[in-house]
């Protein structure tokens, strides 16, 4: 991965798969060695089932039943995807991250998942995710 190694567990933000759905050039080389670690089985690619509603509103404000359909394929459980439900654990979490980094609620359910999933990894591509305790922060740049 472009001079990264990396191992174990990853967590992967909603814009991730936007940006692997909708065909963003700029970011398709590191997307293609990203999935094709995951089918390989060198990674494992974590989720919330959030990142469904977040991933969904487009296609749905769009009225788009074809990409609705592109991220329902998508965005569930495989061998190379965990998708984790948002669940009390996770909201209590979620509060104790807010409280600590100040960080927006969506963005604390999924920090928080991570966490609780053990992933040693959180890759997103939004700047305000700076800093998640126990979690290394990258972006697809990284990639």
């Amino acid at each position: 991965m472009a001079g990264l190694t990396l191992s174990g567990r990853i967590y992967l933000d909603t814009n991730i798969f936007i940006y692997a759905l909708e065909g963003y050039p700029i970011f398709r080389t590191a997307l293609a060695t990203l999935f094709d670690a995951l089918d390989r089985q060198e990674l494992t690619a974590v989720t919330s089932e959030l990142t469904l509603a977040e991933a969904l509103v487009k296609p749905f404000l769009d009225r788009s039943v074809e990409r609705e359909a592109a991220y329902l394929r998508m965005l569930q459980s495989s061998a190379s995807l965990q998708m984790l439900p948002v669940n009390r654990d996770v909201l209590v979490a979620a509060a104790r991250l807010r409280a600590d980094t100040s960080i927006k609620l969506p963005d604390a359910i999924h920090a928080a998942t991570a966490q609780i999933a053990g992933c040693s990894y959180f890759l997103t591509n939004d700047s305000h995710v700076k800093i998640i305790p126990g979690l290394t922060i990258l972006s697809l740049t990284q990639l």
